[in-house]
């Protein structure tokens, strides 16, 4: 772990249980074997100290000394940056195209098909067609290896499985259905890990002067 860290006040991060991109910021933290201080917020009523902190008002936020992030990766990044226990940062160059498939067409049609009340002007039958075509891209990958990018988990599963989990839980039945059977292998073995089901524990809604929660995993 970086010395500086063992000095440094414990970082922040802004976070909402249920976000695909606050999972995976929590997920990174929990890889890294970090501690930061977690602060759950509630997206119809975010607090003035969190809108302070995050120039886009979009979780996850992390506040490290002077660091100040607002983006996911640049979050996961960070963490494991400090810390990479499992070698998760050790990517070849196709982590980075699905990481920016999935944050791109997949997350749009995702919301699409999610959300559709929010677009009557697209159809959610079609939008869910092209959200699938991405899965089954993960499915021809994990047909041929048991990880997005080879034999073991890089910072591409870590990214990207939060978002299948959403896709997922939109109709579980219908998508287990489906013929991905690698892929709903490799998204439940993520859903049964000690990491998540710590990601994903119900804390209070973070109030100023509240005790502190502190979130991660060390050795200590």
């Amino acid at each position: 772990m970086n010395q500086d860290m063992l000095t440094m006040p414990r970082p922040i991060l802004w976070s909402f249980r249920r976000c695909p991109y606050a999972i995976r910021a929590r997920m990174a933290v929990l890889s890294a074997g970090l501690e930061v201080e977690l602060r759950e917020i509630k997206l119809k009523d975010k607090p003035q100290a969190f809108l302070s902190s995050s120039p886009s008002a979009t979780v996850p936020n992390l506040q490290a000394g002077v660091l100040n992030l607002d983006e996911s990766l640049d979050i996961m990044h960070w963490a494991l940056g400090q810390s990479d226990p499992d070698g998760l940062l050790n990517m070849p160059n196709i982590g980075e195209t699905l990481i920016a498939q999935n944050d791109g067409p997949f997350k749009s049609a995702l919301d699409h098909t999610k959300y559709a009340v929010r677009y009557p002007d697209l159809d959610p039958q079609s939008e869910q067609a092209k959200a699938s075509e991405f899965i089954q891209s993960l499915e021809t990958r994990l047909a041929m290896q048991a990880f997005l990018t080879g034999d073991s988990p890089t910072l591409a599963d870590i990214a990207i499985f939060p978002f299948v989990r959403q896709f997922a839980h939109i109709d579980r039945a219908w998508f287990d259905a489906q013929p991905w059977p690698h892929v709903i292998l490799w998204l439940d073995g993520f859903l049964q890990s000690a990491d998540f089901q710590k990601a994903m524990t119900k804390i209070p809604v973070w109030e100023d002067g509240a005790r502190p929660y502190v979130f991660g995993n060390t050795s200590e």
